[in-house]
């Protein structure tokens, strides 16, 4: 099985069961190794007080993007720890996109950056997040 493969089935199993990022539907439109794309749409039941895409919502989002990435090599992984910089509003009827990216990986840990950003190009935040693996496996695979 190629790296890709792993990727692709490793993300299609986690994504399986993620109840919460199909509540905000959110959808993985790219996946490669140390590498996915997430995008969720800004509705009006995604807005706060302010009228702009809640902060939390802007997090899971990229959150998922960190998730999938880091879990793309068919080890399970988790969140050790994350941060996140809101830079501009997301605004109603509109697509968030979060790309997460492989900063480095050894061993256990890992650190995965992820941009959030708008259809127009606009980076409404920046977020890192430094992932651990844990034991077990997405599926089945005698060579890990």
């Amino acid at each position: 099985m190629t790296p890709q493969e792993i990727a692709e089935k490793s993300s299609a199993a986690l994504d399986s069961n993620d109840a919460a990022s199909h509540a905000l539907g959110l959808v993985v439109t790219q996946i490669a190794p140390g590498f996915a794309t997430v995008t969720m749409p800004i509705t009006p039941d995604k807005l706060n007080g302010h009228g702009i895409c809640h902060g939390g919502l802007i997090f899971a989002l990229a959150d998922t993007a960190f998730a999938h990435a880091c879990n793309s090599y068919n080890q399970k992984v988790v969140a050790q720890s994350c941060s996140i910089s809101f830079l501009a509003p997301g605004k109603t009827d509109t697509m968030l996109t979060a790309t997460a990216r492989e900063i480095h990986r050894a061993r256990r840990s890992g650190i995965y950056d992820i941009e959030v950003s708008s259809e127009a190009g606009e980076i409404i935040a920046q977020f890192r997040g430094q992932s651990r693996t844990i034991k077990g496996q997405h599926f089945e695979d005698p060579q890990l």
